[in-house]
């Protein structure tokens, strides 16, 4: 039998190569001059490999839980590092389309594909502390772009735009690898029997999918992710706009966003294993109201960044309490499957954020009346989030575990 600790490494190993994706910004520039193409055209890369991200872990995630974590992973890795060195070749060629076609579609699959890989398996590791475990592991795609941005920085300046993707390319593959040869899901033997559930049985990907507990939850995971990517997408030109923050200063604001996003997956996570999933949720739904309302008020440079790094520190507790609520709900039959299918609101909301934030700039001329309309967004996700707290523990789910 593995070491759990280990698993736990080897999750984070692939997790924080996938994540790198959150550093896309840094390249913005660089690739819009080398490739003589417009903001629009550039942001279109990073949100196909969003949207694929959700679509390929929506629909290979059944494929996935039968190819068992090692193959899933060699395969997370064969993707994404294509991915990598695609967009190299690309930017050679100056050409939009292949970039697209590698960073966005086949990093993207990548990415989807290494993102639900090792969370079942870790899950498994950890029955008792299942927050906490897939917190570990989705921690480390929050983290990312902390080292992913200066890195990519740095390399772009010393060696060039193209070598930057072969070097970091080559980097994944070797650590993705590593990891992926490490996973392997516990003996049915080892099973532990929790409080909350039992790890090995639970419902189908198909059977989950038709339970009102699922459709509840895919709603408040999109609007979530939907709002809180939103405000990632205008982060610093709000704060240069709407506190009148200096550029280095909105930067550097930028920088401890990426922080409290990873900080914020392992803390709420962890403490959700203590209160419970459905209580983390109504948590993080009455923060998000008061902040964006506020949000929408303020003046003050140090309130602005408060509010703000509240609202990201949510964002991420989101994306880390997902897993755990689901096997909850749902055991852990099939769980990589069943959070494929709820990743694909990852996906629709990473066009949905940055379009409505842009439909509500140009009619609006700023950003208050988007923040009211993300707060009250959040206003449905509480009253959603308490039904599910009341109603949704496992009745249906009871009936369908014990079926098999």
């Amino acid at each position: 039998m593995r070491n759990r600790w280990l698993i736990a490494l080897a999750a984070i190993g692939i997790h924080i190569s996938i994540g790198s994706v959150y550093a896309w910004s840094v390249l913005t520039k660089p690739i819009m001059a080398e490739m003589g193409i417009t903001l629009k055209e550039t942001t279109w890369t990073f949100s196909l490999a969003i949207l694929f991200l959700g679509l390929s872990a929506g629909f290979l995630g059944s494929f996935v839980e039968k190819l068992g974590p090692k193959k899933s992973g060699l395969l997370a890795t064969l993707f994404f590092g294509t991915g990598m060195l695609g967009t190299a070749l690309a930017i050679e060629q100056g050409s939009l389309a292949l970039l697209y076609l590698f960073y966005g579609i086949i990093g993207g699959i990548g990415l989807g594909i290494g993102y639900i890989t090792p969370v079942s398996t870790l899950v498994k590791y950890f029955p008792n502390h299942r927050g906490f475990a897939t917190g570990l592991a989705i921690m480390g795609f929050g983290f990312a772009a902390l080292v992913a941005g200066p890195v990519m920085q740095y390399l772009t300046g010393e060696f060039g735009l193209r070598n930057n993707f072969l070097i970091l390319g080559a980097v994944y593959i070797l650590i993705m690898s590593m990891s992926a040869l490490y996973l392997k899901a516990p003996a049915t033997s080892c099973a532990v029997e929790s409080g909350n559930g039992v790890t090995h049985q639970g419902a189908t990907a198909n059977e989950a999918v038709k339970t009102w507990q699922f459709s509840a939850l895919w709603w408040i995971f999109f609007v979530n992710i939907t709002c809180g990517i939103g405000l990632l997408s205008v982060a610093s030109p709000m704060a240069q706009e709407v506190v009148g923050m200096d550029a280095a200063a909105a930067a550097s604001m930028v920088g401890i966003i990426g922080l409290l996003n990873g900080a914020g997956r392992i803390i709420w996570s962890t403490v959700s294993d203590y209160i419970g999933r459905g209580m983390t949720y109504i948590l993080f739904f009455l923060i998000e109201i008061a902040a964006f309302y506020h949000l929408a008020n303020t003046v003050d440079a140090m309130l602005f960044q408060l509010l703000i790094l509240l609202i990201i520190s949510c964002y991420g507790g989101g994306f880390s309490c997902m897993p755990a609520y689901l096997s909850d709900l749902f055991g852990t039959r099939e769980l990589s499957a069943i959070h494929g299918r709820i990743l694909t609101a990852w996906g629709l909301a990473g066009i949905a954020g940055p379009s409505i934030i842009a439909v509500f700039r140009e009619n609006t001329s700023g950003y208050g009346y988007t923040l009211y309309f993300f707060a009250g967004c959040f206003v449905l996700n509480f009253l959603i989030a308490l039904v599910l707290k009341a109603y949704g523990r496992r009745r249906r789910v009871h009936t369908l575990i014990g079926s098999h």
